[in-house]
C-alpha cells in the first residue's frame, strides 16, 4: 500500500532555471503548434469505483511521440539553435523517442543512449524516430555518462530526460490544459522518475492544490528525497524501471518538488500491474506500467479521498508492446 511522507520543511533558495507559471506559458506559445492537446476524460469516481465526486484522466498517453515527454523536448529545441552536430540525449526510452521526434521535426540529428533496461519496444520506436541509437551500460546513469561524454567530444546540444528548464516547463503545458479545460481540481496524482513532470506540474499549480507524487517501490526516488530532506541515490528495478528510473532526483526539481508535492506515496509492483491491466480491461486504454500508478493508488485505496473530491491523474505514456495487455 502506500506510505505518505512527513510533512516536507521550507523550500531552499531557488536554483538558477527554476520554473514557474510566467516560463510554462511562455513554453506553451513556443510548443502549442508541435504537440497536442491531449483530452481530459472526466468521470464519476463512482463509475471508477473510487470515493471521490470526479477522477480526471489526463490522456497524455495520446500526446506526440507516446508520452508527456514531447512537450519539454520540442521546447528544449525551440528555445536554442541547435548546433550542425544535432542533438544527444540518454533516455530509459521515452525521452528519448520525443527528442528523436522533435530533432526530426525541426531536421536535426538526434543520438540516444540507452540502458540495457530499455524494452525493445522502446528501442524499436527510437529507431522509427529517426534516432541513432547506442546501448550503453545497465542503468540510466550509466546511460547518461556515456551520453556526456559524447557531448563533450561532438559539440551536440545536451538534451537530458528531466533536469533542464525548458523541460519542467514544458512538461507544465500539461497542467496548464489541465487548468484551461476544467479548473484546478482538488489534487492532482502523477508517477514520478527523474521529477520533470511533477515539478511541472507543480510550479503550474503553486500549492493551489495538492500534488501528490506516485513511485514504485522498487524506484522511491522522490520519496527517499523527501525523508531525507534532500536528493540521496537510490537503487532501481522493477516493471516501471524504464520509464521511472532514475536513480536520484533531479536537481532542477528537487527544490520544486520540496516546496509543493504535499505527499508521496510506494506502490508495489504487483499493484501497478494489476491497474495497467484493469485500465485496458474497464477503459480501453492502453498505457505502459510507470502511467497506471496514480489509478494504482486509488483502485488500492492508498489515497484518503473526500467524497467531493475532484483528482485529476495523468496517464503519462504508452510506449510499450500492448500485446503485454492480452
Amino acid at each position: 500500500m502506500g506510505t505518505s511522507s512527513a510533512p516536507i520543511a521550507p523550500a531552499e533558495p531557488a536554483l538558477a532555471g527554476r520554473v514557474g507559471p510566467a516560463e510554462i506559458r511562455s513554453a506553451m506559445e513556443r510548443v502549442r503548434r508541435d504537440v497536442r492537446h491531449t483530452p481530459l476524460w472526466r468521470l464519476p469516481g463512482a463509475a471508477l469505483g473510487i470515493g471521490c465526486a470526479e477522477v480526471w484522466l489526463k490522456l497524455e498517453h495520446l500526446q506526440v511521440s507516446g508520452s508527456f515527454k514531447a512537450r519539454g523536448m520540442f521546447n528544449r529545441l525551440r528555445s536554442h539553435k541547435v548546433p550542425a552536430a544535432g542533438v544527444t540525449i540518454a533516455s530509459g526510452g521515452n525521452a528519448g523517442i520525443a527528442a528523436a521526434v522533435a530533432a526530426r521535426a525541426l531536421g536535426a540529428r538526434c543520438e540516444v543512449f540507452v540502458p540495457e533496461v530499455t524494452p525493445p519496444s522502446k528501442r524499436r520506436r527510437l529507431v522509427a524516430a529517426g534516432a541513432q541509437m547506442t546501448v550503453a551500460g545497465a542503468t540510466y546513469a550509466e546511460a547518461l555518462d556515456a551520453c556526456l561524454e559524447r557531448q563533450r567530444s561532438s559539440g551536440a546540444m545536451l538534451m537530458h530526460a528531466y533536469d533542464q528548464a525548458e523541460v519542467i516547463a514544458g512538461a507544465g503545458t500539461l497542467a496548464m490544459e489541465i487548468e484551461a479545460d476544467a479548473g484546478v481540481p482538488d489534487r492532482v496524482l502523477v508517477s514520478v522518475g527523474g521529477g520533470g513532470l511533477i515539478a511541472g506540474i507543480a510550479a503550474w499549480f503553486e500549492g493551489c492544490t495538492r500534488v501528490e507524487s506516485m513511485e514504485p517501490q522498487t524506484a522511491p526516488t522522490l520519496h527517499a528525497a523527501l525523508a531525507r530532506g534532500e536528493p540521496v541515490a537510490v537503487e532501481v528495478s522493477g516493471n516501471a524501471a524504464d520509464s521511472l528510473g532514475a536513480r536520484r532526483i533531479g536537481s532542477l526539481a528537487w527544490p520544486i518538488c520540496r516546496e509543493h508535492v504535499v505527499a508521496s506515496y510506494l506502490l508495489p509492483d504487483d499493484l501497478i500491474a494489476a491497474a495497467q491491466a484493469r485500465l485496458w480491461s474497464d477503459l480501453r486504454l492502453a498505457v505502459e506500467p510507470a502511467a497506471a500508478l496514480p489509478l494504482a493508488a486509488l483502485w488500492a485505496g492508498a489515497v484518503q479521498l473526500a467524497p467531493d473530491e475532484k483528482v485529476a491523474v495523468v496517464l503519462c505514456g504508452a510506449n510499450f508492446d500492448p500485446a503485454a495487455l492480452a
